[in-house]
């Protein structure tokens, strides 16, 4: 690991403090061009003794605007403690965790995985009409069935098209035969430039796709694509739980990646993460954006910089060695689950990388899967799995009962 370590509470503190001394104090500093102040002491208490012991509340009071993308050019000056620690961040996700070059990559603290893959679709959108003059309507996203649905809210926002690829109903892995003839078909209707949407984990079934698998049939047909990972629930496990996993920067054929801290990392919700290569968020410059130092790069502009810093805090708290034996805890109960579910004769989809197992809704009658809080794959009467998240607060204990009544259930 080049850049993730594990500090000491002392040392996270010191280093939240020491950050948060390089935050404009509106209590000491009137500075007189930003329309904003400091939280209103009428509505918020910003001198109670606890607060010593809490570096992630002093954040939000101190209350840091992190807008921009701080790995690319300069920054508002304002906040730039903030700053420093989100490149932190973004180092360790790039380089340690998805095997990037030091400073070959770009990224930014997100509000979630919406908007981190719209944020990608963007730019290719704009990259293909830049270099190689592409019209909308030349342009297509490819994604798998089961892809989320933040994809088709940015297709629409875009106005560009998308397409979903079918996949196996039992194991949930991309027909290639089907992407080929989709292609095929895609091209013939004029389509030129193609945006490829890779799950890694995807939101029902915790899914992973192979990007190569698109990579080989697109080159194969001479056809221009860039691809984009939708790691959204994935980025913090499975790059743990898979060593031989290909899904990361190592791979060429990736360009971007999207992360939410607010799932697997159980960081504030309206915490994401986009992360690309260098060489590819200029083509999202605003450049109207003037009174910004350093312009926007981002499609939300003003972002929380204390959302930055509760992800910086979780991951030096944990250090890479202690995340491994979070990770290795919950595949744990889940290898359990897993286990007594063969043993029971009910049938489930699970990638034996990941936390989530997908059960069968014939196997789980909906008074069962109510008591328990199982998501349902659709709301109505077509639903044909019920889905299971082992998180946390899941331990084998709550499984136990669960595993029982199913088994009631079924003889």
């Amino acid at each position: 690991m080049k850049y993730w370590k594990k500090y000491s509470t002392e040392t996270i503190n010191k280093k939240i403090d020491n950050a948060l001394k390089h935050v404009i104090d509106f209590e000491n500093n009137k500075w007189l061009g930003f329309p904003v102040s400091k939280l209103d002491p009428n509505v918020f208490f910003n001198n109670i003794a606890f607060l010593g012991d809490a570096p992630l509340l002093r954040s939000y009071i101190a209350n840091p605007n992190n807008i921009g993308c701080h790995t690319y050019g300069t920054s508002e000056a304002a906040f730039k403690g903030a700053q420093d620690l989100e490149k932190e961040v973004i180092n360790v996700l790039a380089a340690d965790i998805f095997k990037a070059e030091p400073n070959t990559f770009d990224g930014y603290i997100a509000t979630g995985g919406t908007e981190a893959n719209i944020q990608a679709l963007w730019i290719y959108r704009n990259l293909f009409m830049t270099e190689y003059q592409a019209k909308a309507d030349e342009i297509v996203i490819l994604s798998s069935e089961d892809t989320h649905y933040s994809i088709p809210k940015g297709s629409n926002l875009l106005q560009i098209d998308a397409v979903k690829i079918p996949v196996d109903f039992d194991n949930r892995i991309i027909i290639s035969s089907e992407l080929e003839n989709i292609i095929i078909q895609q091209k013939s209707q004029g389509k030129k430039y193609f945006i490829v949407v890779s799950n890694m984990a995807t939101t029902m079934f915790g899914s992973v796709d192979d990007p190569d698998v698109y990579a080989n049939l697109l080159n194969k047909h001479k056809c221009p694509f860039k691809i984009h990972i939708d790691g959204a629930f994935g980025g913090f496990i499975y790059p743990f739980s898979n060593a031989e996993s290909t899904v990361s920067f190592a791979n060429p054929n990736v360009s971007s990646i999207t992360i939410d801290a607010h799932k697997m990392l159980q960081a504030p919700y309206g915490t994401g993460v986009f992360l690309c290569r260098k060489g590819l968020i200029k083509h999202t410059l605003t450049k109207e954006a003037k009174y910004v130092e350093g312009l926007d790069l981002t499609l939300v502009g003003s972002r929380s910089g204390a959302n930055a810093i509760a992800v910086w805090l979780i991951l030096f708290k944990y250090g890479p060695n202690g995340w491994f034996e979070k990770i290795n805890t919950l595949l744990l109960r889940t290898n359990w689950l897993c286990k007594q579910l063969d043993t029971k004769g009910i049938q489930y989809f699970r990638d034996p990388f990941m936390n989530i197992v997908t059960i069968k809704s014939a196997y789980v009658p909906d008074d069962i899967a109510h008591k328990y809080g199982l998501v349902s794959a659709t709301h109505d009467e077509t639903n044909q799995w019920q889905k299971i998240v082992v998180m946390d607060h899941v331990e084998i204990d709550d499984l136990e009962p669960f595993v029982k009544e199913l088994e009631d259930f079924k003889n």
